[in-house]
């Protein structure tokens, strides 16, 4: 026997049998005999052979894989979510292929057409913060395959959607911060055409409008990324302001703790002199120095729900059943980078 994968062809050669019958005896097909196909499954057996998932596929027209593309995986949000998909998708006859857009626009077109030509079964995405087009994701549904679009929003997209309400966590922070007793809150959002960037900023800009908290436009700086270098600058022209924020909310955790490390540079005492929340709850907010108070998000619980949603849209491909909308309530944790509630209102 030739050293390498074991094909079809060698356990025919074995046996002295056809491919053909060994492939149907491997798959149960009736018209082979109990025991020819016993035989072929021993031997099979016995020479470790393995199918070729890509053959299956196009002799099935599937791959019995699923596609995840998120924006990066360095962080606890969105490897929390692919954990919640694993454990969803893992017992279920699917593989999943996990693909990196690294915010990329041009990098989520490319990755889409791999995914495309590989057959894949269904997609589950999460668009990069430079997706201002969803038009490769509609070829993907103009072809059969399901899209699940999860945690960023893609306005006017018709398709499943597993989301978390962006702007009630926002409302949530920057209330409690004014409850606090502070009354010059700061913002640092995200990328601009970003659905979470959008919803946050408007439950930012609703707080203070109900509280009656003067907004000042120099007060909103946006980052250009999600990590810590790219809330170093924006945080320092909110705190050079001759009348500089005591409270800043920004978009994530990461750019909360940039806040926090520019504050103290700068001699500012947390939360004495400034206030700082963060979004998401990251796993090492809580051993910042102070812990940082943040809006807490239920991402694994997003990552399997829109893992069963897609499943179930595979499995009724063909069906016109509405597309779904799930969002997922965010809720604020307070420690010790803000302030305590000075007015005990309650939500």
């Amino acid at each position: 026997m030739k050293k390498g994968r074991v094909t079809l062809k060698d356990i025919a050669s074995k046996l002295k049998l056809a491919p053909s019958t060994v492939s149907r005896a491997l798959n149960n097909h009736p018209a082979i005999g109990e025991d020819t196909k016993k035989a072929i499954k021993k031997l099979a057996e016995e020479l470790d052979y393995q199918p070729n998932p890509m053959a299956l596929g196009l002799l099935q027209k599937k791959s019995n894989t699923i596609g995840v593309i998120v924006p990066e995986i360095t962080s606890h949000f969105f490897s929390a979510i692919i954990t919640g998909i694993q454990d969803v998708i893992g017992p279920s006859e699917y593989n999943i292929m996990i693909c990196l857009s690294n915010e990329s626009y041009e990098e989520e077109l490319t990755l889409v057409k791999k995914l495309s030509k590989m057959r894949v079964d269904g997609i589950l995405v999460s668009p990069s913060s430079a997706t201002k087009d969803f038009d490769h994701f509609r070829r993907l549904q103009n072809n059969d395959v399901p899209v699940v679009v999860f945690d960023r929003d893609c306005p006017g997209l018709e398709a499943d959607k597993v989301l978390v309400d962006d702007y009630s966590g926002a409302y949530q922070a920057v209330e409690y911060l004014i409850r606090s007793g502070c009354t010059k809150i700061a913002h640092l959002g995200g990328p601009l055409n970003l659905s979470t960037t959008k919803h946050r900023l408007q439950g930012y800009l609703d707080a203070l409008e109900k509280n009656k908290v003067p907004l000042r436009k120099d007060y909103i700086q946006h980052v250009k990324g999600f990590s810590h270098k790219d809330g170093i600058k924006p945080t320092k022209k909110l705190l050079e302001l001759e009348d500089a924020p005591d409270a800043i909310f920004a978009i994530n955790d990461n750019i909360a703790a940039s806040a926090m490390h520019v504050a103290k540079k700068m001699g500012l005492a947390i939360p004495d002199d400034i206030s700082i929340v963060g979004f998401d709850d990251e796993p090492h907010s809580l051993y910042f120095s102070p812990a940082l108070s943040t809006v807490w998000q239920p991402v694994y619980s997003l990552g399997m729900l829109s893992a069963r949603i897609l499943l179930q849209r595979i499995k009724n491909t063909n069906s016109n059943e509405e597309f779904r909308m799930e969002v997922f309530k965010p809720e604020l944790v307070v420690r010790a980078s803000s302030r305590e509630d000075s007015v005990g209102i309650s939500d």
